[in-house]
């Protein structure tokens, strides 16, 4: 069959490939230990389930506007105005099938054939094939964990052509967990504002933050970075609401109103009842999401301790999302071999950097048990030790 020459130019999610084969790997009854999937291990909080329950019977099963039910992009532009400092309306808010249609709808509305848009490496591993798909030429650029995983503004302004279009922006990050300070996001902002692009802000992770760290949308920088900055989030991470499949992007009305176009000739509205979920979680208590990041801490502690033990490992401490990102150069072997190993000597499920633009490094979730962890990087440990040269 000849299929679209657009998919002949996309890859295939390493993470759900690998995360697949550890899931079979367990159904034939092997003992597998996996940190490849960017999911709370959490179930979703019962308040946010009631209402989705209470949503149910009351008749909240029909059709909805495609753009999202009034009563959630109200409390989604609340949350924005008031956590943020993001002056949306309700207008400006869309909701999606999670945060990554958000971004694909994004894609196919702002860019042309041939427009650049400029991609921080490591980078989460849809941003380069959305922006294929849509006709656009991702430009990756690089950094080092010597600089904690950042680009600088001299980076980002050398970087600009006249075909650029748009930066995406991801702190704090997947699959490294570095989180840019405010000073870094409005250096950033800076450029754009000066250059005139736009910039995306993936802001999935914002509520999942350590030791301090303090996460600013770009937007919130100045009435300049507010008019070129467009807000991609969702309901996943922070409330463990993956499998609910409810993301949102906040933007300019001629924006929204041309992804609302979109979207109603494709999904149309979001599942309805499981968007009365999500008014729940936004405007319900907020000790959920606290008690999951406390947890996710000594979590972090737990394996960043035992995973700098092990010798030739190197490994930036994140400070925030739920993942580590260690360069694993000391075996000799290329992160897609290394986790294809790992995981049929050892049966430890890992990601490959190379699915993220850096082939150097693998990526570890720490969305799990302590005990998991533990044992986890015991086999790691093991493993690494003897291939290391």
């Amino acid at each position: 069959m000849k299929l679209a020459a657009r998919i002949t130019q996309v890859s295939a999610s390493l993470t759900l490939a690998i995360s697949a084969k550890a899931k079979a790997m367990r159904t034939e009854g092997i003992d597998v230990l996996s940190f490849s999937a960017g999911e709370p291990d959490f179930d979703t909080p019962d308040p946010i389930k009631a209402a989705a329950k209470q949503a149910l019977d009351q008749g909240k099963t029909k059709y909805g506007p495609a753009a999202g039910e009034p009563k959630l992009r109200a409390a989604i532009a609340r949350k924005l105005q008031q956590e943020n400092r993001l002056n949306f309306q309700a207008e400006n808010v869309l909701v999606t099938n999670g945060g990554k249609q958000s971004l694909y709808n994004l894609m196919q509305v702002l860019l042309d054939p041939g427009d650049q848009v400029l991609i921080p490496a490591p980078y989460w591993l849809s941003y380069p094939e959305m922006v294929k798909l849509a006709g656009g030429i991702p430009v990756i650029l690089p950094t080092e964990a010597k600089t904690d995983f950042k680009i600088t503004p001299e980076q980002l302004q050398q970087a600009i052509t006249p075909q650029t279009r748009l930066l995406v922006l991801n702190s704090p990050s997947n699959p490294t967990g570095m989180v840019y300070t405010p000073a870094e996001i409005a250096a950033l902002a800076a450029v754009i504002v000066d250059h005139q692009i736009w910039v995306v802000s993936d802001e999935i992770y914002e509520k999942i933050l350590y030791d301090g760290a303090a996460q600013l949308s770009i937007g919130a920088v100045s009435p300049a970075a507010f008019e070129r900055t467009i807000i991609s989030n969702g309901f996943a991470k922070a409330y463990s609401m993956t499998g609910w499949r409810i993301g949102y992007l906040a933007g300019p009305l001629e924006l929204i109103q041309a992804v609302d176009c979109l979207q109603s000739h494709s999904t149309s509205n979001v599942c309805t009842f499981a968007q009365y979920g999500a008014i729940a979680a936004l405007e319900g208590s907020q000790d959920c999401v606290e008690t999951m990041r406390q947890a996710f801490a000594e979590r972090r502690q737990l394996m960043f301790n035992l995973l700098t033990a092990i010798p030739g490992v190197n490994c930036p401490q994140p400070l925030g999302a739920f993942y580590m990102f260690p360069d694993i150069r000391c075996t000799g072997l290329g992160s897609l071999e290394f986790c294809e190993k790992l995981l049929d000597q050892y049966q430890v499920a890992v990601i490959p950097g190379l699915a993220f633009g850096a082939d150097e490094c693998i990526r570890l979730s720490y969305a799990t048990n302590q005990t998991t962890i533990a044992q986890g990087m015991e086999r790691l440990a093991q493993f690494i030790t003897a291939y290391t040269r």
